[in-house]
């Protein structure tokens, strides 16, 4: 299984108040509770300054596994990747 890319999706997500993980995706009418958070990479260098860092979570929902990312600059969150085939946890 593999994630796949998406064209990104903008989402809104409530993060923890003290550490600012993702706790709960809303995508449309759908809330996702964040069961677990697999990676986090940070790509500050990685843009122009224009566009400014940003910062990837892989999270755990009981739907899918989701790659979202935070733009820092205009503070918005899509998604960028998805794996529906994973097996529940």
């Amino acid at each position: 299984m593999a994630m796949i890319r998406v064209e990104p999706v903008q989402v809104q997500v409530r993060t923890g108040w003290f550490d600012g993980r993702p706790r709960e995706i809303t995508w449309g009418t759908e809330r996702l509770p964040v069961t677990a958070l697999t990676l986090v990479r940070h790509e500050d260098s990685a843009y122009h300054v224009a566009i400014g860092p940003r910062t990837i979570f892989e999270v755990e929902t009981p739907r899918a596994r989701l790659a979202l990312s935070f733009r820092h600059r205009s503070r918005r969150w899509t998604i960028e990747g998805l794996d529906e085939d994973r097996p529940a946890a």
